[in-house]
């Protein structure tokens, strides 16, 4: 490997007049040589060709390396290389929404910025605005914003790519969130064990209410959102099976929402009109948002009592919804927007740091059932009235 740059060897008292040489340190020179270098090298070099490059000691160059990337202004790369990954600026990260005014992007948000002002971490903010142009134009301003990492959460299989490859290209880290781009490391909910686990749910709810007579397994997918949120919906009619194996295949059925309450609301209202008689009908929504709107066909319709619903995201107004007796929704999964933020941060430096990272990162997620909800509220009534509660009592 030709090194031509720094064809000379970095002195460690550097020319100039006698007096100031007093002042000089001999091994920070030495240090900051081997910074220098390696910044203006920009690409990883190994001890040897730092060696030969600078004329210094071995030893010298090993623990001058391993000094700084223990301080982060260097990073070890998984072939033995070091390369420079300190800045003159704070570190920034870039983060594209999938659009700013929905509850979930916003807690994520949030989480960014409380723990990116805790890391010193600068945030660039630009909202996807769910237009393909937008998120183009986007990651091209994180290219020129000399993003250091870039956290794009934006749901269009489509457009992926070309946004993935711009950053690529630009020399960026990717982290993709909640939906995979190529190039990218993923962080987001395991779609398919949170499905599953809503489906397991539903069924249960069926068996203890119904008698377990289901007439209908309904999926509300986002056909548009790609492989992985359907895989949401499939672990959702795996689950159910898992618990009525006697539900025929034919009753399963999947509705495209497209994550519109409007279209939800269309779908489920023309789905009720078709079956007018037939109860125990149980609803998968790949989105609370699909779930709402679905709800809202339902009351149309007055099937309250002949459909059971489970959502995913645990938005506002859902909780609200469970809270009220005898709701058809049942229950949500948590995807725990409020952890995404740190581990987001923590995952971006830990890649600038050069440290190995798994290309999938699961965010833990929970079920919140309309019962507990309910357990809550009546428990929170009982203490404003001032009737005494277990001090261990489980809500």
């Amino acid at each position: 490997m030709a090194i031509s740059r720094f064809s000379h060897p970095i002195r460690s008292r550097p020319p100039g007049k006698a007096t100031s040489l007093l002042y000089i340190i001999p091994v920070l020179s030495k240090a900051l040589g081997i910074l220098e270098f390696l910044q203006v090298e920009n690409q990883p070099r190994s001890v040897e060709e730092i060696v030969q490059c600078t004329k210094i000691p071995r030893t010298t160059v090993y623990r001058i390396l391993k000094t700084f990337t223990h301080r982060r202004h260097l990073a070890r790369c998984e072939n033995g290389l070091y390369r420079f990954v300190s800045r003159a600026r704070k570190v920034r990260f870039g983060f594209g929404a999938q659009y700013s005014d929905a509850p979930f992007f916003d807690a994520v948000r949030q989480g960014l910025l409380a723990s990116g002002s805790a890391a010193s971490v600068d945030l660039l903010l630009l909202d996807n605005k769910s237009d393909a142009a937008t998120a183009l134009r986007n990651a091209d301003e994180f290219i020129s914003q000399r993003a250091d990492v870039v956290i794009e959460f934006q749901m269009d299989p489509e457009i992926a790519p070309i946004v993935a490859d711009k950053l690529h290209s630009a020399g960026i880290p990717l982290i993709a969130v909640d939906s995979p781009h190529s190039h990218a490391t993923f962080l987001g909910i395991d779609d398919y064990r949170a499905g599953y686990e809503a489906g397991a749910f539903l069924a249960q709810h069926a068996k203890r209410h119904w008698g377990g007579e289901v007439n209908w397994a309904v999926g509300l997918d986002i056909q548009e959102a790609g492989a992985l949120i359907h895989s949401r919906i499939n672990g959702a009619l795996a689950g159910i099976r898992s618990k009525l194996p006697g539900l025929r295949d034919e009753k399963y059925i999947l509705l495209n929402s497209q994550n519109l309450p409007g279209a939800s609301h269309r779908l489920m209202l023309g789905f009720l009109r078709r079956h007018p008689r037939q109860r125990g009908i149980l609803v998968a929504a790949a989105t609370d948002v699909s779930a709402l709107g679905a709800l809202r066909a339902i009351h149309e319709a007055s099937r309250v009592r002949d459909v059971a619903i489970v959502g995913q995201g645990c938005i506002p107004e859902s909780l609200d919804e469970m809270r009220i007796p005898g709701s058809p929704l049942i229950g949500s999964i948590s995807h725990e927007a409020g952890r995404y933020g740190s581990q987001l941060i923590q995952l971006g430096l830990a890649m600038l740091n050069g440290q190995t990272v798994p290309p999938y990162n699961y965010v833990k997620h929970k079920l919140v059932a309309a019962t507990s909800l309910a357990k809550r509220t009546r428990i929170g009534r009982a203490r404003v009235r001032g009737i005494g509660c277990s001090a261990n009592e489980s809500i």
